[in-house]
């Protein structure tokens, strides 16, 4: 018996021990774990605490987002109707007279919803509207006392709204965050968004003991401050002269990208399609309900598609028995704000045209090619493969030096000079200069372009030689202006970046985002010829930029004219990138105009005057002073304005439907036609083969480019 009794006794012991050691082991590790669910389970005032989305400046501290505190209007029916004759009716009128409700709706609300202690009436309330509401309560406190009445079940909750005070002033770099905070669509706002995103605190409300109210309160934690390479100035200039350019002109797409060709910081960077970033879902007035319907009809196509591939595809006049009205306007809607959102500057690909000629004559004298001290004789065309490639020159520039060769933009002199340095050189230096890579800048969005260029593997002669010149491959403007900083500011190629600094909500620099080489591409030489080069291209006579010019300042850069499929001679990209100062480069703007609706042949000057306008405000601005050595007065005679800068104006009869322009590679046919090394025919867009400049939409199944390139989409996802 002692025994049983001596048995029991240790198992109780046991379980005792057990019992305080789990007990302890609660109270030690997971005390706040079990203290969050008890408390988040009572129903006494507990509330979240919002975060504030860190704000974002441009780098002279302006703001370009913050977050204001706005109030939610909470009512509590329950404690209203607990005694309603006391509460009922004053709380009603003092919403109703504050705020202006409509009485029988809060009167109907307070029926339907009486058990309820949490019911959101009004969001974004004012500050402003708070104070009215406390006053109104506070002058009625004496009297609703002495008649024993009171005002219950009204309180206010906070939220932050996100606010931009430039409304679509940088738009598409800035981008926009939803209602709470919690996220970011497009720009800094989206890649940033764990930096700008904050942590929500929590107010819990609890009876002790002996009944008395009390409070744990977890504060929260706010966002950290971003802090752009954006001047919020520099970005109204450029903003100012696309509009300029739209309401006078205008075109398919514009973009302009301003950047420290030192470091690799963009200044500005705009296109044609600002939005409202306070109401980011405002369609532009060009999407009307017609143009919304067609875009929504072949996204419904495409959906359809991605759905059911193994489905016989719609087609328009069968997408209404697959998809609602409301559905079909729906999905155009989408398709509309994905392209406002849309960064061109980033996103959409184009062919160069003839600013892609310094990337040529610098890669050839790295690699010893050429010394630049070269002539070469230009005839109208070259022969490459059989196949007659035209010059911009109708007549032809005779003896040319490589200098000239930029000056003039002469196809020629790149085809000779990637000739002599062939392919396997060539191509090296174009994954080099960045050409198919992403340039890494910290913008969601970005598009590589790596199937639509090509490499020594893939290349044919035509490739070559017209890859030399600008066509055959394409490029974003990202790339382009980080490759061009690199050729300039003696060979540096830094990732181009649109943040500077991180800040906490003290305003201390937690992060500093320094410049980040990522390798070196020319040499202190090759940077020289090049800026004298370009100098003499937009000041000296002959030189194709003359448009560009910018009075008291010595002023270099490049024109290009692309000519896009079908080469019809109708629709082209031209663009303009150009620098100051010349033999001291502070900042670079590049600017690309698609399809100028203008009724003759498109060229640069359109893109260089927008530059010039830009530059002549922004020179100043940034502390570049006029140079005294610089020339002074226009240039002499046609000058300003280049040959049809890349165009000829030959008639050209050939059945292969050549382009004729100085980026077009345009070939002639003679009595044969042309074949390709295997001896099949050549097809037409082989002989001019460029990727047409687009914003391909998905599903596009890339029927326009050459057979020799992939077809992979452009866009980035």
């Amino acid at each position: 018996m002692q025994e049983k009794l001596a048995i029991t006794v240790l198992v109780i012991t046991l379980a005792l021990f057990a019992l305080v050691m789990t007990l302890y082991n609660l109270m030690t590790n997971k005390k706040e774990d079990y203290n969050q669910i008890v408390l988040s389970q009572q129903e006494y005032d507990s509330r979240t605490i919002p975060f504030k989305r860190g704000d974002i400046m441009d780098r002279n501290g302006t703001y370009l987002a913050t977050s204001e505190k706005v109030y939610n209007l909470i009512l509590d029916p329950k404690q209203i109707m607990s005694d309603q004759d006391s509460y009922l009716e004053p709380t009603v009128t003092a919403l109703t007279d504050c705020f202006g409700y409509d009485r029988t709706e809060i009167m109907n609300l307070m029926q339907e919803k009486k058990d309820k202690q949490y019911v959101r009436y009004a969001k974004q309330l004012t500050y402003d509207d708070k104070q009215k509401y406390e006053k109104y309560k506070a002058d009625q406190a004496d009297a609703l006392k002495k008649s024993g009445k009171s005002i219950k079940g009204i309180w206010f909750e906070d939220e932050f709204k996100r606010v931009y005070p430039y409304n679509a002033i940088g738009c598409n770099v800035i981008g926009f965050a939803n209602g709470d905070g919690m996220d970011g669509t497009g720009g800094i706002e989206q890649f940033y968004n764990t930096t700008l995103m904050g942590t929500n605190g929590r107010e819990y409300g609890y009876l002790n003991d002996d009944s008395n109210l009390e409070r744990v309160i977890k504060p929260a934690s706010n966002g950290n401050t971003v802090v752009s390479t954006i001047d919020v100035n520099i970005q109204k200039i450029v903003e100012k002269y696309i509009n300029e350019w739209e309401q006078n002109t205008g075109s398919k797409r514009v973009g302009v990208i301003v950047m420290d060709p030192n470091n690799g910081e963009v200044l500005a960077m705009a296109n044609d399609k600002a939005f409202d970033l306070n109401n980011p879902r405002t369609l532009r007035p060009e999407y009307t309900g017609d143009v919304l319907r067609q875009l929504g009809i072949k996204e419904a196509m495409d959906d359809y598609k991605r759905k059911y591939k193994n489905a016989q595809p719609l087609t328009e006049a069968n997408v209404s028995e697959h998809y609602s009205n409301e559905e079909i306007m729906s999905l155009g809607t989408q398709v509309a704000w994905n392209q406002t959102w849309r960064n061109f500057c980033i996103s959409d690909g184009f062919e160069p045209g003839s600013t892609e000629k310094i990337f040529t004559i610098s890669a050839a004298m790295e690699e010893g090619a050429i010394t630049g001290k070269e002539t070469f004789e230009c005839n109208k065309f070259l022969e490459v493969g059989g196949h007659k490639i035209n010059c911009v020159s109708r007549y032809g520039h005779g003896l040319i030096t490589v200098e000239e060769g930029l000056m003039k933009s002469c196809n020629v002199v790149m085809m000779r000079i990637a000739q002599q340095m062939g392919k396997e050189k060539f191509y090296k230096y174009q994954q080099i200069f960045g050409f198919g890579s992403k340039t890494g800048i910290d913008l969601p969005g970005e598009a590589d372009n790596k199937t639509l260029v090509y490499t020594q593997n893939t290349a044919g002669p035509t490739d070559l030689a017209t890859n030399s010149f600008g066509q055959n491959f394409s490029t974003t403007m990202i790339q382009m202006a980080a490759a061009y900083s690199s050729v300039i500011n003696g060979g540096s190629y830094f990732e181009p970046h649109v943040v500077k600094q991180i800040r906490n909500e003290q305003g201390s620099v937690i992060k500093k985002v320094e410049p980040v080489l990522v390798r070196e591409t020319v040499s202190e030489s090759t940077t020289k010829f090049i800026n004298e080069a370009l100098f003499k291209t937009v000041n000296a006579v002959g030189g194709t930029g003359g448009a560009a010019k910018v009075v008291g300042y010595k002023v270099a850069g490049k024109t290009g004219t692309a000519e896009k499929i079908p080469r019809d001679k109708t629709n082209y990209v031209v663009s303009f990138c150009g620098y100051a100062p010349a033999d001291n480069p502070q900042v670079l703007v590049y600017v690309v105009v698609d399809e100028p609706h203008v009724e003759d042949q498109p060229h640069s000057t359109y893109a260089s005057q927008i530059f010039q306008k830009i530059m002549t405000e922004i020179l100043p601005y940034i502390n570049v002073f006029p140079d005294t050595d610089a020339e002074t007065s226009p240039l002499p005679g046609d000058a300003a304005l280049p040959e049809q800068e890349g165009i000829t104006s030959e008639t050209e009869s050939s059945s292969q439907g050549e382009a004729g322009s100085e980026e077009s590679g345009a070939e002639e046919t003679t009595g044969q036609a042309p074949t390709m090394e295997d001896g099949n025919p050549i097809p037409d867009e082989y002989l001019n083969p460029s990727e047409e400049y687009v914003n391909r939409e998905e599903g596009d199944d890339g029927s326009n480019l050459p057979a020799a390139l992939p077809t992979e989409e452009t866009t980035a996802q």
